[in-house]
């Protein structure tokens, strides 16, 4: 067994290469570029990386930018930044094509949201967000195949 990489305090990290659906990779594979465990960005710089991670279809690693975000954000932003984080897993479950992880990373990303309150949200509309992150109103924003 190949032990876990860990960070100094005993977190584990993961190095596994993954692909554009954040799905891991064999250790000796080559991944899409990952978002550093130490990425620290401001509220400003997380939203807009990860609103271009979504252009692009990768909410894994939109979720990686909004969980940079959550770890150095001040502690009355926590519930909007992990509420972010999870809903993209969600929409990672939903590309993975499990509705259920998706339907309940979805409801717990819009519980945060909405136990955040009418704070300031830096030009974010949380009610379209929380409004537009249930499964049904994504899958009938799927194009229809």
């Amino acid at each position: 067994m190949t032990p876990r990489d860990r960070d100094e305090y005993g977190r584990a990290r993961s190095a596994r290469p993954r692909d554009e659906y954040g799905r891991p990779l064999p250790y000796d594979a080559v991944g899409v570029p990952r978002v550093p465990d130490d990425y620290a960005p401001s509220a400003e710089e997380a939203i807009i990386e990860a609103a271009l991670l979504l252009d692009a279809a990768r909410p894994f690693h939109a979720h990686e930018v909004f969980e940079g975000r959550w770890k150095c954000c001040p502690p009355e932003e926590r519930e909007l930044w992990q509420g972010l984080a999870q809903i993209c897993v969600g929409l990672t479950h939903l590309q993975r094509e499990n509705p259920r992880g998706a339907t309940a990373l979805l409801e717990r990303g819009r519980s945060r949201i909405r136990s955040y309150g009418s704070r300031p949200a830096y030009g974010m509309d949380l009610d379209a967000i929380t409004r537009a992150a249930t499964i049904e109103a994504l899958r009938a924003a799927l194009p229809a195949t």
